[in-house]
Parts: C-alpha cells; structure tokens; sequence
C-alpha cells in the first residue's frame, strides 16, 4: 500500500512539474454582434473551429451589456440592429472606459461612404460591406487583428 501510495505522489509531483513548465494560452473572446441567425451561426462555427471563444448578441442592448460583462479581445459589429443600432452600440463601448480599448470590426450591410466615415469616426478598426467580402474574408481579418 505505501509503495502504491509513493507511486501516486511521485506521479503527481511529476504531472505538477510539468504543467508548471507549460506555457499557458489564453483564449481569445470575440464577441459577434448580428440580429441575421444565419450569418452569426457561420462566424460563431468558424471563430469557434479556429480556436476562440464566441459569444453572439442578437441587439443592441445586449451586445452593450455583453461587451462590458464577456470583455472580448474584439467585436464583429453588424449596424442594422433591434433594440439600439449599431452606431449607438459603437457610441457606447468607445465610450466606457471599461471598454473603449476593445477593437470593434463593422460588417454591415450599409455601404454608404458616410455610414463608412461614421462608424470609423465613432472608433471602429475597420469596415466591411457584407455583399462585397467573403465570410472567410472577414474571418481572416479579425483573425489578423487579435494576434
């Protein structure tokens, strides 16, 4: 039984020693705001099968919530949303301190030049317009920029 025993210990010791020595990576967050249950459910399963953790808000009233409650390494950002639109949603997060630092990427399908300027204006990292980039386009890019 004490030979048993000894066994376990040293086996433990050995399993802490080495999860002492493995370097620790942190999962990145991404926080997809879009109303559209089709598009979210493609970026959450392509974000999800290259390595991050996903969290979807379906308005904008959430996604003002989950951005201060999730804190994600970045937002995807649709415009046209329930509840608050998106620009109100940019509004708020850049301008909390909690989380102003958090990138937000628009994907919207507003392709106007001046909702362009707005979104950029009001602190978004980048733009796309939906019909014009491919998903694994926009998943590239928001890959790029969390790393």
């Amino acid at each position: 039984m004490i030979l048993k025993i000894s066994s376990i210990l040293q086996g433990a010791k050995t399993a802490s020693k080495n999860s002492n020595n493995k370097k620790t990576d942190k999962i990145m967050k991404i926080l997809i705001v879009e109303d559209e249950q089709v598009l979210s459910k493609v970026l959450k399963e392509k974000f999800d099968k290259a390595g991050y953790e996903t969290k979807v808000s379906g308005d904008g009233e959430v996604a003002i919530s989950d951005a201060k409650s999730f804190m994600p390494a970045i937002i995807v950002l649709d415009l046209v949303l329930p509840k608050k639109s998106g620009f109100e949603v940019l509004k708020a997060i850049k301008a909390d301190l909690e989380t102003a630092m958090i990138p937000i990427i628009v994907v919207s399908n507003l392709g106007e030049d001046s909702d362009i300027k707005m979104a950029l204006s009001l602190g978004a990292k980048d733009y796309f317009v939906k019909s014009q980039h491919p998903i694994n386009e926009i998943v590239e890019k928001v890959k790029a920029a969390t790393t």
